[in-house]
């Protein structure tokens, strides 16, 4: 029977890593396993992704919708998930629950700008929402139990702020 302070691996299961450039009877020496001349014996130029001057496969294959850089990035919670959380007692209904109270949780992953309310599964209980947007059937329950769904108010677009200072203007040149 082998002891704990005796146990090993078997011959041969870990291999040494090859050590280049150390002679010619080595093996592995002169140039150290990358051939003759050009870019990749060089040191630092391996370009990833570069094939010769052909055109690169990540430039060939066709490229499909659109990606918006200024979408909100929110993390959506359903009401389901909240009432879950709140059986498990991860979730108090006492005070309002926002963004910071769904990440303790565990319900809110991510959602720079926010969290997102929505309606799938079903509230039990009376609780108050501070969140960055909700759909209209989960603010309508929430509602319905006689929560409160509090949403930052919304800002002005930059247009409408143009417009503003247009009007504003033309306002104190009439003057």
């Amino acid at each position: 029977m082998t002891k704990l302070n005796e146990l090993s691996d078997n011959y041969g299961a870990r291999k040494g890593r090859m050590r280049v450039g150390r002679g010619i009877g080595s093996g592995k020496g002169k140039t150290a396993g990358r051939g003759q001349k050009g870019a990749k014996a060089r040191s630092g130029v391996s370009v990833n992704g570069f094939e010769g001057g052909q055109m690169p496969l990540h430039m060939r294959i066709p490229k499909r919708g659109f990606n918006n850089i200024f979408a909100k990035d929110y993390a959506h919670v359903n009401l389901g998930m909240i009432q879950k959380a709140i059986e498990n007692g991860k979730l108090s209904t006492d005070g309002v629950i926002d963004h910071a109270a769904l990440k303790a949780a565990g319900l809110a992953r991510g959602g720079k700008d926010g969290v997102r309310l929505l309606a799938k599964g079903e509230l039990t209980e009376k609780a108050s929402f501070a969140v960055a947007g909700a759909s209209k059937s989960a603010v309508a329950a929430v509602e319905k139990l006689g929560g409160t769904v509090t949403l930052p108010a919304a800002q002005p677009s930059e247009d409408e702020k143009k417009t503003a200072r247009r009007d504003a203007n033309k306002a104190a040149k009439a003057k």
